[in-house]
């Protein structure tokens, strides 16, 4: 009991001392934490912090080291396995962002023709915004009827905007975003005009961006194939004992070593050259 007690008073100490002494994230690290903030917004994951997806990333290193551990008995190609397994969250959250970006673009010219019809309706932007909570392309509807509930509760359209275009995290979203608050700050009759040569301008950048992306898609998937398919052969010959044994010596690690930094080089020089680049965001 006095054990017990002991360790007790000695953990509140340590954490009296850590609330004084704990030294605030520089900056480099708040941005990388915003950086992975944006992305598990713009994939849809708004339950979902950084620090959770990094520990993801850690269970599935572990996963993965163990079970290849278990197959082929060879430390060295377990812990390389395991790198690919600390990677696989990541990329899954990323291609589930691309993948939700992409259905977006599609929806948003709609959403621009609902916000049109609403204002020549004599809607005020306000109450258009909120009909899409109801109204709007189902994907968008959490985000706009979220914006509704800000707005009932602040009356606020700039914080309410805002805190909208904050959970969207999405380029076409900014754009929009950006071009009612100026057309609110600036008043003007022209809303109706600007909102149909937006939504003219985003159906031809989906349509042109389609075209480039068939075009494209093939390249890519066999580039990633090629990086993938070495590393598959290995782990199915790796099951057998005087490969896992060959690949456990010195000479043997120093191929994965390399193998591993070509894998990596190749494949980020494969993803700049191949890939269109993503849309930048004027806000962020």
């Amino acid at each position: 009991m006095s054990a017990l007690l002991g360790l007790t008073l000695g953990l509140g100490l340590f954490l009296v001392y850590w609330s004084f002494w704990h030294e605030p994230q520089p900056e480099s690290t708040r941005a990388k934490s915003q950086r992975v903030r944006n992305l598990l917004l713009r994939a849809g994951l708004d339950n979902v912090t950084p620090s959770g997806l990094m520990m993801a990333c850690g269970i599935a290193s572990f996963i993965t080291m163990l079970v290849v551990f278990i197959f082929t008995g060879a430390p060295l190609i377990s812990l390389i396995f395991g790198i690919f397994g600390a990677a696989l969250p990541l990329v899954l959250v990323n291609w589930r962002a691309h993948q939700r970006t992409k259905s977006l673009r599609e929806v948003w010219p709609d959403v621009v023709d609902h916000l049109r019809s609403g204002v020549r309706a004599g809607m005020s932007l306000p109450e258009a915004l909120s009909q899409l909570s109801e109204q709007g392309p189902v994907a968008l509807r959490p985000a706009f009827d979220e914006f509704a509930r800000d707005y009932r509760v602040s009356g606020r359209f700039d914080t309410s905007i805002e805190n909208l275009r904050i959970r969207l995290a999405d380029p076409v979203a900014d754009k929009i975003v950006s071009a009612l608050k100026l057309t609110r700050e600036v008043g003007g009759s022209d809303l109706g005009h600007m909102l149909t040569t937006l939504a003219q301008f985003l159906r031809d950048n989906v349509r042109t961006r389609g075209e480039l992306e068939a075009r494209q898609s093939w390249t890519v998937n066999a580039a990633r194939l090629s990086v993938a398919a070495p590393w598959i052969v290995l782990l199915l010959m790796s099951t057998q004992r005087p490969v896992a044994e060959a690949y456990s010596s010195g000479f043997g690690g120093l191929v994965l070593i390399s193998g591993l930094i070509v894998s990596v080089v190749c494949y980020q020089l494969m993803i700049r050259l191949g890939e269109l680049p993503d849309e930048e965001r004027i806000l962020k």
